[in-house]
């Protein structure tokens, strides 16, 4: 099977299950065991801070493995690396379970982000190749926000399972979504076609897909870097905002689900005014309405004013979904998209780590309101990068 023609009728509905289903899972698997992963630490005699750096050992692993992912999704193909990287993270979460050291649990996890950043590269591309340029936005939110909703169910599956056989229950959980995910790619229809032969018999190094595209990674790289470091930064802002208001853990649980409630409901209509009207349409009002809902965060004092600017931060994040997937899409060249998808992975999760640095950074010299208000600033100046370097011109039509 061959990726749709940009000139014959299509319906993202085609293709749900193979290209949607996937993520779905693979969020819920995520979802399943980033609540747990410190408890199981902590359990596993770590202390406090050795059970952060566990936690952190997902991302970080995520990080390190964007290149090689791109080296191993364009010498094996797509779908064969979506279902190598789903083995290969069961096998990843059947160590995190097994584990009888705090070293263990360590290397499951960040053996969990390495097949994380295989499979999310992998199942980019694949999703390229199957939807027409015309509605390439709409398709990457709509992966996107497939995704978050994964993530969104994931902790309520996995505390039914933790109910019934206690925190290893949320491993089992995300074995088994992980492992479907796995196998509805593995039975999905190719999307390449005879293109993805000829291409494979000489693919371009890494280093020469940075050289000749540098400017790209440099001017309009670095706007996704901002964005990166500016959503990432909002999740750690909305818990410790509401703990610096003096709200009780629930209240505080309740706003985050109305903010990621919010997140997941307005994705598919970004999608389409990007598609419609081109990307600078939404990319520019997320990053202004999340930097500002930051800096607005700063200077709540009530429980009201707190709800009002996080459900705007929610917002801008939500008609975010996909933009960084969508730009480099965009910006990618069809002959060597893996590699040029892979380094552009690696700028947003350097962006991703960045944020939560910054906004502790800043809070530790000088007060949370400040840190807050700080991180606020990276909108404006994503903002700018974004007007500066994006294309104004309208995405391709039918």
């Amino acid at each position: 099977m061959t990726a749709p023609r940009s000139d014959t009728p299509f319906s993202l509905k085609q293709i749900a299950v193979p290209a949607f289903g996937p993520s779905v899972l693979y969020g819920v698997g995520n979802g399943a065991i980033l609540p747990v992963i410190a408890l199981s630490a902590r359990e596993l005699g770590a202390s406090v801070a050795l059970a952060g750096l566990i936690v952190s050992l997902m991302g970080i692993g995520s990080l390190v493995s964007n290149i090689p992912a791109a080296m191993i999704t364009s010498r094996h193909g797509e779908r064969r690396s979506m279902a190598g990287a789903a083995a290969f993270s069961v096998v990843a979460l059947l160590l995190c379970i097994f584990a009888t050291h705090a070293w263990m649990l360590g290397v499951g996890v960040f053996l969990v982000g390495m097949a994380a950043s295989v499979f999310m590269l992998a199942r980019q591309t694949y999703l390229i190749d199957a939807v027409p340029s015309y509605m390439r936005a709409r398709a990457l939110s709509t992966l996107g926000g497939t995704n978050r909703i994964g993530v969104f169910i994931g902790p309520f599956a996995g505390a039914a399972m933790i109910h019934f056989v206690g925190l290893d229950g949320a491993y089992w959980v995300a074995a088994v979504a992980i492992a479907g995910a796995g196998l509805i790619a593995w039975l999905a229809p190719e999307m390449t076609g005879e293109s993805h032969a000829a291409t494979a018999r000489a693919k371009p190094r890494v280093q020469d897909i940075a050289r000749d595209h540098a400017k790209v990674f440099l001017t309009l790289g670095l706007g996704i870097l901002l964005v990166s470091a500016l959503r990432s930064s909002r999740q750690v802002v909305i818990p410790l905002w509401a703990d610096h208001l003096g709200l009780a853990p629930a209240s505080a649980s309740i706003i985050y689900g109305l903010v990621a409630a919010i997140d997941m409901s307005v994705f598919y209509p970004a999608g389409t005014i990007m598609d419609r009207h081109g990307r600078l349409w939404v990319a520019l009002p997320s990053v202004l309405l999340m930097g500002g809902a930051l800096m607005a965060t700063s200077l709540t004092t009530g429980v009201v004013p707190f709800l009002i600017v996080s459900l705007i931060l929610g917002f801008g994040n939500g008609i975010s979904s996909g933009i960084v997937m969508t730009l480099g899409a965009d910006s990618s060249p069809a002959h060597g998209r893996t590699e040029f998808l892979g380094i552009w992975r690696l700028i947003a999760d350097v962006g991703n780590s960045l944020g939560p640095v910054i906004l502790s950074a800043i809070t530790a010299v000088a007060s949370l309101t400040i840190g807050v208000a700080s991180v606020g600033t990276l909108g404006l100046a994503a903002a700018a990068v974004l007007w500066r370097w994006l294309p104004k011109r309208s995405p391709p039509t039918r």
